[in-house]
């Protein structure tokens, strides 16, 4: 009894260090794009491109994107990323290690439309000088 225990653990382990081995692995992949094109695009914080960009990532959830492009309001943003199925636990564990081919997870986001920015007079723009002047003063002299 004792020894088929053991050519049970040999046989696990041996399966074991085989799939490690020729383990694949799952590519998460994400694309933005804007319209027009050519918006920077921040994720998290991190620069990833100029739009239409296509970049990795590692985890499920929410991120935080922000698109800015000269001429145009910049767009703050969060988009949750969903993950598959075979993402779930316990399937995770055979797509990660037990299948020897790369998963490719793609995900297209919306495309996110940037608004024109809007020129402010330039009245409203000498007021808006006079008022920080004024304040620089005022708070400098005391």
């Amino acid at each position: 009894m004792k020894s088929r225990h053991v050519n049970l653990l040999r046989v696990f382990a041996f399966l074991t260090l085989a799939g490690s081995l020729t383990a694949g692995c799952v590519e998460r992949t994400a694309k933005i794009q804007t319209d027009p094109p050519g918006a920077l695009v921040l994720v998290n914080d991190e620069e990833v491109g100029v739009s239409p960009v296509t970049f990795s990532f590692l985890w499920y959830g929410d991120y935080d994107i922000l698109l800015r492009k000269p001429g145009y309001k910049t767009l703050k943003t969060n988009h949750r990323l969903h993950a598959p199925w075979y993402q779930w636990p316990p399937f995770d564990l055979v797509a990660e290690v037990m299948i020897p081919v790369m998963i490719r997870d793609e995900h297209t986001l919306p495309v996110f439309v940037l608004d024109p920015a809007e020129t402010p007079a330039s009245d409203e723009l000498v007021g808006r000088a006079t008022e920080l002047r004024d304040r620089a003063l005022f708070e400098g002299s005391e």
